[in-house]
């Protein structure tokens, strides 16, 4: 038995009122992964950028080691 089948073996003991809202929660949890997927994958071209005008101003000389003491 699969950890997400125990779960839901454990949330079909509770009262329908907190099954619904169990439910509801993994249903928002999917849903926002998704739409988390999404914009990543829509964001290639951006990050790529960003990343490349990272690397150029590392290499003019304008960046500086990162001090955790410091932040």
């Amino acid at each position: 038995m699969t950890k997400l089948e125990k779960a839901f073996v454990a949330a079909s003991k509770l009262p329908a009122k907190e099954q619904d809202a169990f439910a509801e929660w993994i249903l928002e949890e999917l849903a926002s992964e998704r739409r988390w997927q999404q914009a990543f994958a829509r964001s290639g071209d951006a990050l790529a950028k960003l990343a490349e005008e990272a690397l150029a101003e590392h290499r003019a000389g304008r960046t500086r080691e990162l001090d955790p003491e410091r932040l």
